[in-house]
């Protein structure tokens, strides 16, 4: 199962009640984080995300909303007993701006920097992977899906059938055949119940919503898009500034045929996103004004 929290929502700059938009994904123990914006470690504590938990991070473009608070995260990390060693990946200019800001914080993991092409790809663990979109921002910035491969459905019923010792059905669960102690040889097809559709996330903000965002988005289980203000009235300005409305990104999400949307990085002065929720849902019924803290699991059902 894929666990998805949205610790920070905001945009531009911290509040009281906001702090900058982030997105924290778990799986099979370990974490994936997208952005690291000022105070993103204080974000991570209060939505119970743990730090030493952290695998890669994936950073969409170099504005400080969502790199500046890279020193108090790789710090905050190391406090919290992580010694794992950390992959940090994002658009060109990566190998200069991470470094810098590392200057002032030494930490005792190693930390591998990964430089992301236009469209490429990076491998995570056990059957996580990250795709990369370029989208349409003032500076380069870039979208990611993650995909979640599953294993097939395993079926007791047939492995007690065919006399097959529990300790072994992990092994042909994970795809791999066993020889039973009476010498017989069971391939894992004789006990599973066929392939599982993958679990997937698509993460797009700080862009106009160009079409490419929908076909990448395609039958995502969660779509996660920028939601800078729900008043139609705006989008002008927000074409000027290269950001997306709540009807934008929901007629994406519906274009995409996702499952789910989660508006996220308001404006600070969108002090309500519910109260605009009707122009995404008018567009896409599921979609979600999403808040600090909101989390889900996927893979559950």
């Amino acid at each position: 199962m894929l666990s998805v929290c949205l610790p920070g929502t905001g945009g531009f700059m911290p509040l009281g009640n906001r702090w900058l938009t982030c997105c924290w994904m778990e799986y099979q123990g370990r974490a994936l984080l997208i952005d690291c914006g000022e105070g993103t470690q204080l974000a991570l504590r209060a939505a119970g995300c743990r730090l030493s938990r952290l695998d890669t991070l994936l950073i969409t473009h170099y504005h400080a909303d969502h790199v500046a608070g890279l020193p108090g995260l790789l710090l905050s990390a190391g406090n919290s007993g992580k010694t794992s060693p950390l992959t940090i990946a994002g658009p060109p200019g990566l190998r200069y701006v991470v470094p810098a800001l590392m200057m002032i914080a030494p930490v005792p993991y190693p930390v591998e920097l990964v430089e992301l092409g236009a469209g490429d790809a990076l491998d995570g663990w056990d059957g996580l992977t990250v795709s990369s979109l370029p989208l349409k921002h003032r500076i380069p910035c870039y979208g990611y899906r993650v995909r979640v491969a599953r294993k097939p459905v395993f079926n007791p019923q047939k492995a007690e059938a065919l006399g097959i010792p529990k300790p072994l059905y992990r092994t042909l669960h994970a795809g791999e055949a066993v020889t039973l102690p009476d010498g017989r040889r069971i391939e894992p097809e004789q006990v599973l119940d066929g392939a599982r559709r993958p679990l997937s996330v698509c993460y797009c903000t700080d862009t106009l919503p160009i079409p490419a965002i929908a076909e990448f988005a395609r039958d995502a289980d969660l779509m996660i898009a920028e939601g800078m203000y729900g008043d139609d009235a705006m989008e002008e300005k927000l074409r000027e500034k290269m950001h997306s409305l709540f009807s934008q990104s929901a007629r994406l999400a519906a274009r995409a045929d996702a499952r789910r949307l989660w508006l996220t990085h308001y404006s600070p002065a969108l002090a309500d996103p519910q109260e605009w929720i009707g122009r995404a849902r008018a567009e896409f019924p599921g979609a979600v004004a999403a808040h600090d803290g909101i989390r889900i699991t996927l893979g559950g059902e």
